[in-house]
């Protein structure tokens, strides 16, 4: 057994459902296109989504395995349906703040983050060596025919979960530098994606991985846009000033279908909106902030929240 495998099992307690959530770790952990696959297969029976067709990973899968990932799909989605029970979604991000959580020195524990991350379970930031960072093809892309490129978008982040991806060889991942992750969040962005930060229970109830994807691949944002409560609001929402001049960029750029034209004025959905902030930097009139909302979570600020906690 790998060394990684060993540190990944000692997130957990002794309860009766840790082998379980071991299981389902190492599963999602050493083949999440596989994974993806079999919940884009499972999903496209009820909602079919013309615009996905799943694609089977290229290496070599043994069957034991393949029938593992569908057990693990299987036993997983029922619990996605309520922010009560989930155990695995995303929290949208500004790129300012993806860049903050990339950037790290030290060991943190975060922990009890309901006010950021409004989910019952798996809402800790729990980092060693937060420096630590495996790049890996996004599950998402692999898992689609003609994906959006380039594939290699998605990051874990400490150990234990980076050393995993590495000594496992996931989603042919490789170690890079902090500049280097900052890099792909920013080229990300630049190409209109939005950042995300994935939690999950069977990676110890905490971060995992920060994600850079599109509405066309990823599948988080799939669920989202049929009602599943996988990816939490940034915590900001878009304002458009009296600079705007109609040029309709922001309606092409946003991810999340939240902006519109009227009466040749950019509108903006606060109901639709997540906040991500992909629309600011995209308009070239410089006529959309981002501005916080009381009324949802709190954005996932890693300087305010390690000073806060630091202040504790």
């Amino acid at each position: 057994m790998l060394e990684s495998t060993k540190n990944n099992s000692k997130l957990f307690g002794k309860d009766k459902d840790t082998l379980g959530k071991v299981l389902e770790g190492y599963i999602y952990g050493r083949w999440p296109t596989l994974c993806i696959y079999h919940t884009r297969t499972l999903v496209n029976k009820f909602l079919p989504d013309p615009g996905v067709i799943p694609r089977y990973p290229e290496e070599m899968i043994p069957p034991e395995i393949d029938e593992l990932a569908q057990l693990v799909v299987e036993r997983m989605l029922p619990t996605l349906l309520s922010t009560e029970t989930s155990g695995y979604h995303g929290k949208a991000m500004k790129l300012d703040e993806a860049k903050a959580l990339l950037s790290i020195e030290t060991d943190i524990s975060l922990t009890n983050l309901e006010r950021v991350i409004p989910y019952k379970h798996a809402r800790d930031i729990i980092l060693k060596n937060p420096d630590r960072i495996a790049v890996i093809d996004c599950p998402c892309r692999s898992s689609k025919e003609n994906p959006c490129e380039p594939l290699d978008v998605c990051l874990a982040v400490g150990d234990p979960g980076a050393s995993f991806m590495l000594e496992h060889k996931t989603n042919n991942a490789r170690k890079i530098s902090q500049d280097e992750a900052v890099a792909i969040v920013k080229a990300e962005d630049d190409r209109g994606h939005i950042h995300s930060a994935w939690f999950k229970d069977s990676f110890g109830d905490r971060l995992f991985a920060v994600c850079n994807c599109c509405k066309c691949c990823c599948n988080g944002m799939k669920a989202h846009f049929n009602h599943v409560p996988s990816i939490a609001p940034s915590g900001y929402v878009s304002e458009i000033n009296e600079e705007c001049n109609g040029c309709g960029a922001c309606v092409g750029y946003c991810q999340f279908g939240a902006i519109s034209m009227t009466d040749d004025r950019a509108r903006v959905s606060l109901e639709t909106c997540m906040g991500c902030g992909v629309c600011e930097s995209k308009c070239p009139a410089q006529a959309i902030s981002l501005k916080r909302d009381p009324a949802r979570c709190e954005p996932l600020d890693m300087r305010m929240l390690i000073a806060q906690n630091h202040a504790v």
